[in-house]
């Protein structure tokens, strides 16, 4: 069983205490985060609802963020992986997400797949048998329980840790493995509290291990063609883009096997805002160079009323089912204008409660046109006029390099998912700097608590913190990555 982390000085408030575990405002109640994680393959039920320190304080604060804690260790921009001609991969967490990756691991040359992890055996056995059957060896299985990760990622022959698991287990599961000396990848997002961002950033400049969010949307083939063209000038100055996550996942959530556990729609009794923001936010943040010469500054959330699961929960779940005793809170619909230092606004969505085709917007606009996507299309001047789209697949010249090299890509998500680990597991190859390091990470993540907060004040700004420690305003490379 999981006992919460040490308190440590660096996170206390003026007081010197560590603050209350539940707030009450307008006669709402927040209860806090779970001290018992339930871990359950990739999706287990969470056995306790609420908000924990960070959220607590971030909707008590509406207008200010927390000073930053004090640096202990060296920045981590620009540090390259070392070299190593074999990655040696541990993977925790085996459900829909992780089961499917790790096909992806074991199809790209010089990565060994060594340790498996998962509450349920069956999945990590169903894993293991994928592992033997692309002729590596046996790897360990590490399934004695929801603490057994620890062991895992204890193992001198892992290099890299990747974390598939239900959200609140994001951040533990990231802190072991950096605490063990591993570089370590997690699934969106990377933590819910903007304390857990903090130490993530604390842990990665300390043990000198990259903590990375694995953004897949980030290497998508339209979001990469776009991040060339914005860094060519194609689109001139860049003034606004927009990203968001609409996704009708109402079935998925109320499937009795889909997740391993309800875990996922309880997030929908404890939060209000935008629970899972980096698919739109990251390519956004890309094409912006947020934390590479801008710097995303503050946002503002409005929510809608929460009425689309508990209505899909009166058409379809018998009663008596275990549903009938969630109240939902989570808006249906959030929606957050980010601005950045240099003025530039980001409209981030979330939407996956009713019903609504799949879009995850991404647009960009600058002073020569403009992109949209879903369908994609483009207008730029002077080659365009009349206020009609053009083509954006007379533009594939931009395609990036990866997509060049690896132009019918295995796996799913159109191909993205194996051109995230790709490019990953070649820079931790040949010992490149990785395309994004634990500081895109807190930023992609920190408008999962700051969302929220500013929906509970009102939609009052949040500040959102610097967590590069003003090294922002310094340019270079990201996922517009030379081919090396």
């Amino acid at each position: 069983m999981h006992e919460s982390a040490p308190q440590n000085p660096e996170y206390l408030d003026a007081s010197g205490s560590p603050g209350p575990h539940a707030s009450v405002e307008g006669g709402e109640r927040t209860p806090d985060v779970s001290r018992r994680l339930v871990l359950k393959s990739a999706g287990a039920a969470s056995a306790g609802a609420g908000l924990g320190l960070g959220l607590a304080q971030a909707a008590a604060s509406p207008a200010a963020a927390a000073p930053a804690p004090r640096r202990r260790g060296a920045t981590m921009i620009g540090v390259p992986f070392e070299r190593r001609g074999t990655v040696r991969v541990g993977i925790v967490g085996l459900g829909n997400r992780g089961g499917a990756m790790t096909e992806l691991f074991l199809a790209v040359p010089g990565v060994r797949v060594v340790a498996l992890c998962d509450t349920v055996r069956a999945k990590a056995e169903k894993a293991a048998a994928k592992v033997r059957s692309a002729g590596q060896p046996a790897p360990a299985l590490y399934t004695k329980g929801e603490d057994d990760f620890r062991q895992l990622c204890g193992r001198g022959d892992v290099d890299f840790v990747y974390v598939a698991t239900p959200w609140e287990w994001h951040f533990p599961m990231a802190e072991e493995a950096l605490t063990a000396g591993k570089h370590v990848g997690v699934e969106c997002p990377a933590a819910m509290e903007l304390d857990q961002l903090w130490r993530l950033v604390d842990l990665s400049e300390r043990m000198r291990r990259h903590c990375m969010q694995l953004e897949n949307c980030c290497y998508g083939r339209n979001e990469m063609r776009v991040l060339r063209m914005a860094h060519a000038g194609k689109f001139g100055e860049l003034l606004h883009g927009a990203g968001a996550y609409i996704h009708d996942l109402r079935e998925l959530m109320f499937s009795p096997t889909y997740y391993e556990g309800p875990w996922r729609r309880l997030w929908h009794t404890r939060l209000r805002g935008d629970v899972y923001p980096t698919h739109g936010f990251a390519p956004v943040a890309t094409y912006m160079d947020v934390n590479r010469g801008d710097r995303a500054v503050r946002i503002s959330t409005f929510g809608s009323p929460a009425a689309g699961l508990a209505a899909y929960r009166a058409q379809h779940m018998p009663p008596g089912d275990p549903s009938w005793k969630e109240t939902y809170v989570g808006s249906d619909m959030s929606v957050s204008l980010v601005q950045t230092a240099k003025g530039r606004v980001i409209r981030l969505e979330h939407a996956v409660s009713n019903p609504h085709p799949y879009s995850r917007v991404n647009a960009l606009s600058g002073t020569k046109g403009a992109f949209e996507d879903y369908p994609p299309r483009i207008y730029l001047e002077p080659e365009m006029s009349g206020d009609e789209w053009g083509d954006f697949g007379a533009y594939a010249e931009w395609d990036h390099w990866l997509w060049k090299e690896h132009a019918n890509p295995p796996g799913g998500h159109g191909g993205m998912d194996y051109i995230m680990i790709f490019r990953l597991m070649q820079c931790m190859q040949q010992g490149l700097v990785p395309d994004f390091d634990v500081y895109d990470a807190a930023t992609w993540s920190a408008p999962v608590p700051l969302s929220h907060a500013s929906i509970r004040a009102g939609g009052a700004p949040q500040e959102i913190p610097d967590f590069t420690r003003g090294q922002w305003r310094s340019g270079r490379p990201g996922v517009d990555s030379a081919k090396p």
